[in-house]
């Protein structure tokens, strides 16, 4: 399945779950040092933003070089804990729908191009080894395996 059809279906399978959890639940943490269904939802939210960007730029370059950002930080600074979590799940839910489009729009060949300069080996979920080529293919595939990852924590799959 194309990762751009994996996105909508994880989309599709989890907004009504998420939408049954009160908000006073997405906000309890779980434990110290660990995140709350929000923050959890928040991070997701700046993983979308950041590779969005990221799936954009890739169509128009020969590598997979692009910036990190520290998600403790950002997640902080979104004060993700504190906001509304329809409000949360809004922008999630269209967020995603946003890069399943441009997924859906990036050509096969541009997806499956090997570029040996690429940083996936600090920036995917499951990491590419710095010798090795990637392509944005298993970047954005990588992308929905990290939102279902953390999906399956919101559930109670996982530690945070």
């Amino acid at each position: 399945m194309e990762p751009e059809e994996r996105l909508r279906a994880a989309i599709a399978s989890a907004s009504p779950s998420l939408a049954a959890i009160s908000d006073a639940d997405a906000e309890k943490v779980p434990a110290p040092e660990k995140w709350s269904r929000k923050q959890i939802i928040g991070h997701l939210i700046d993983s979308a933003s950041n590779n969005h960007q990221r799936f954009v730029r890739a169509n128009f370059t020969d590598d997979l070089i692009f910036p990190g950002y520290d998600q403790e930080r950002w997640v902080a600074l979104g004060h993700y804990a504190d906001a509304p979590w329809d409000s949360l799940l809004s922008l999630w839910r269209e967020f995603n729908l946003q890069i399943a489009r441009v997924m859906e729009a990036t050509p096969s060949d541009v997806k499956s191009m090997p570029r040996s300069r690429h940083n996936l080996h600090q920036l995917a979920w499951r990491a590419v080894a710095e010798d090795q080529p990637a392509t944005l293919g298993y970047f954005m595939s990588d992308y929905v395996d990290h939102l279902e990852h953390h999906l399956a924590q919101v559930f109670g799959g996982g530690p945070t």
